[in-house]
């Protein structure tokens, strides 16, 4: 009986504590994995908080904008004043990537007119809040146009620029002209086909994802005498609107005879305040219809094709090469001395 009750009662010791404690062992694990989980979430969207960055500190000079609606002179600091303009330029609401193309085109642009110019604009300012340069809206501005979803765009969009800051588009060691417009027509233009200058980055190329672009097409109704009025010139009642029609490479007017008279592509287009030069006429009645494709001037990076190649998977990087040919990535600090000498 002695022998016995020993090893019994170890026996049972063991027993119990194997009911007790390996449940414990078995469930702690998964406790574990869970409470992990819900501290740190899995995403594949990258989202940004205010703490992330500061863009004000990370500027490395000012701009000073002359503000159109005060006649005052706003310095701000170059990564805000980037931030701001993406905000005005593009739709928040747009691929991360092209907000990142868009930062770095408004970058660029701004940079290479400090690079190139003297502030000669009232109180000593830059450039202006104006399409004359680049739309800038502050901070109040943005919040009344935005209302409650100021928070979320405002912070991607700042997002767009932290990842991309103190990048530059440059061409043989100098920073290009980045221009860029709404949506093209599936192509993009050469600069000399709307602009006297031609830049060998500014070439035509195709950009098909802008016919899901809301402004990919629209139609302006004219009587002839508004058309008259708007070109100054006479049309004769036995002769078309618009004859000797000659088109660019990217099939938008280069040439036309209106009345008598030549005048560019363009040189209508702002005259009729059209969406873009890429235009056709039908007639109706008494009215001249003329649909156009794209909206803007057509050189440069698209908006819309941006965000088309960025839904595609396409970084900022293969963007930017597409739109800009043969363009590099530098950095604002390596212009800073030249514009420290304005």
């Amino acid at each position: 009986m002695k022998r016995w009750k020993g090893p019994g009662l170890i026996f049972i010791s063991t027993l119990v504590t194997i009911i007790l404690v390996l449940p414990t062992l078995i469930v702690v694990p998964f406790i574990g994995s869970n409470k992990e989980e819900q501290v740190m979430p899995v995403s594949t969207n990258e989202v940004a908080t205010e703490q992330d960055f500061n863009l004000a500190e990370g500027s490395s000079l000012d701009v000073a904008v002359l503000r159109s609606s005060s006649n005052q002179v706003d310095e701000v600091p170059l990564e805000v004043y980037v931030s701001r303009v993406v905000a005005s330029e593009m739709p928040a609401d747009f691929e991360l990537e092209a907000l990142k193309a868009q930062a770095l085109a408004a970058r660029t642009y701004i940079v290479r007119y400090l690079t190139n110019e003297k502030a000669t604009l009232e109180g000593g300012a830059h450039v202006t809040d104006t399409i004359k340069h680049q739309v800038y809206k502050n901070d109040e501005e943005l919040r009344t146009i935005w209302g409650t979803d100021y928070d979320w765009k405002m912070n991607k969009i700042e997002q767009a620029v932290a990842k991309t800051q103190g990048e530059v588009l440059t061409y043989k060691e100098e920073p290009i002209f980045a221009a860029f417009f709404s949506t093209s027509n599936g192509y993009t233009e050469n600069s000399e086909d709307y602009w006297p200058n031609e830049f060998p980055y500014l070439r035509s190329v195709e950009s098909p994802w802008d016919a899901e672009s809301p402004k990919y097409m629209d139609q302006k109704v004219f009587t002839k005498t508004e058309i008259e009025a708007g070109l100054q010139v006479s049309v004769s009642a036995d002769e078309p609107i618009l004859s000797n029609v000659k088109k660019t490479e990217s099939e938008r007017v280069s040439e036309v005879t209106v009345g008598g008279k030549t005048f560019t592509g363009r040189e209508i287009r702002e005259a009729l305040d059209l969406k873009s030069s890429d235009f056709t006429v039908k007639y109706k009645n008494d009215h001249i219809i003329f649909t156009t494709k794209g909206y803007g001037h057509g050189v440069g990076m698209s908006q819309y094709g941006a965000n088309g190649m960025a839904q595609e998977g396409k970084t900022y990087e293969e963007i930017l090469s597409h739109y800009y040919q043969g363009i590099a990535i530098s950095k604002v600090d390596d212009f800073l001395p030249k514009i420290a000498a304005k």
